[in-house]
């Protein structure tokens, strides 16, 4: 039986609820468990929330997973670390005991109604782009097509950094959560 090759993927987690540097420990761990190759990690930041801007600070950090789940059934694993968590969603974009998106998975670009890679909001948050350049600063984002907003520039996230607008505070709290 021929067995593929574990897809790299990397994951924003973030918390602003509760003993939130806890809460990242345990959704490290709850990856572990389920599956997942934990690679590497980014440093974890006290980041200003963007959106819904009446709510705590979150902590963030990006960590590189090796997976052979797909994409649907990586993303269906990690609503289910949520839970876990005590994640309850009660207002889009509201406070959270741990939030996990997909940002990258491999080299795909998929839509669909349940997930879309690369994360459609990645490229304007320096949340992201902050945490996921000290991994990877010279991945390419893969292209989501012509004229497409956000992801689909084909840049590295060195260069996206660069261009970022986004005046949100990032900044370094930890530079190593795993040890």
């Amino acid at each position: 039986m021929k067995h593929n090759p574990p897809i790299i993927a990397y994951l924003l987690l973030g918390s602003n609820m509760g003993d939130r540097l806890e809460n990242l420990r345990r959704a490290f761990r709850l990856l572990c468990q389920e599956g997942i190759a934990l690679r590497r990690t980014s440093s974890v930041y006290e980041t200003e929330p963007v959106d819904n801007t009446n709510q705590g600070w979150f902590l963030n950090c990006v960590a590189e997973v090796g997976t052979t789940f797909g994409p649907l059934a990586l993303l269906k694993q990690l609503l289910q670390i949520e839970q876990d968590a005590g994640r309850v969603r009660t207002v889009r974009g509201g406070p959270r005991t741990l939030d996990i998106d997909i940002l990258l998975y491999g080299d795909a670009v998929l839509q669909s109604d349940e997930l879309t890679v690369p994360h459609p909001r990645m490229m304007e948050r320096r949340f992201v782009l902050e945490p996921l350049r000290e991994l990877a600063p010279q991945l390419a984002i893969p292209s989501t097509g012509p004229g497409a907003g956000g992801p689909g520039t084909g840049k590295t996230v060195e260069q996206a950094c660069a261009e970022l607008r986004d005046t949100a505070q990032v900044l370094l709290l930890i530079k190593t959560l795993c040890a």
